[in-house]
């Protein structure tokens, strides 16, 4: 499958959105992920400028068949953030009609923040599994950071939007943050098997991406080894 698989990741402000002072500030991670023979593939968090990374796919000879999105904030699909009204998924359906893929329990948040339509999105269950031609990405339900945050498993990559940064993690202060599902997301991606290589939401560390086995040895969220112990670092 490592042959077939198409995965790009870009940032913005760099590879997109180049110019934009939001995208380069937040330094978000957008992905691009398929199958090179049947040349379909996906869009992880498309925010800023939609049509760069559509681009990039036409470029690449490959075929938009649909979104995921890890969570509803602005700058993984676009809505407004701190006044300023970020492009993203509403900008992109108007130029490919295309379903988006997000957790069951994100599905209203997304639909307010960006003004999708529910006939937009196609909710998902925890471990369900969306092919993109041959290649499978296993969906994974990982709360904290929001109610219906979710990361995409494919061939020994973990897409981990905002729920594991290789240092830190997302912040569960927001609304529909909670602190304990994130300790308990967290632990659930450390027993992940494989040592997948961990391709996080934005760029806050040196490193684009590391081995789910660095990040656990070196990533301070990873410290505590009780709920309890969680909560007296982080606060229940």
């Amino acid at each position: 499958m490592s042959d077939r698989l198409y995965f790009r990741q870009l940032l913005s402000g760099r590879d997109f959105a180049v110019g934009d002072p939001v995208a380069t500030q937040m330094r978000n991670f957008a992905y691009l992920i398929g199958d090179r023979e049947t040349r379909e593939a996906v869009i992880v968090d498309p925010a800023y400028a939609v049509g760069d990374l559509l681009d990039a796919l036409a470029a690449d000879d490959m075929r938009l068949t649909g979104v995921l999105a890890t969570h509803h904030h602005p700058d993984h699909v676009g809505g407004d953030l701190m006044g300023f009204s970020l492009p993203g998924l509403a900008e992109l359906l108007a130029r490919e009609q295309v379903p988006v893929h997000v957790n069951r329990s994100e599905s209203e948040w997304v639909r307010r923040t960006t003004g999708v339509s529910d006939t937009d999105l196609v909710p998902h269950d925890h471990d369900d599994v969306l092919q993109v031609g041959a290649v499978g990405l296993r969906l994974l339900h990982t709360p904290g950071h929001t109610p219906g945050s979710q990361c995409f498993l494919v061939d020994g990559r973990l897409v981990a939007g905002d729920t594991l940064f290789l240092e830190g993690c997302g912040r569960t202060d927001f609304p529909g943050g909670d602190a304990d599902a994130m300790y308990r997301s967290l632990q659930s991606l450390a027993g992940l098997s494989g040592d997948p290589v961990v391709y996080p939401g934005h760029m806050y560390s040196a490193e684009p991406s590391a081995a789910l086995s660095e990040v656990r040895s070196s990533n301070f969220v990873f410290r505590p080894r009780s709920l309890e112990e969680w909560r007296l670092l982080f606060g229940g």
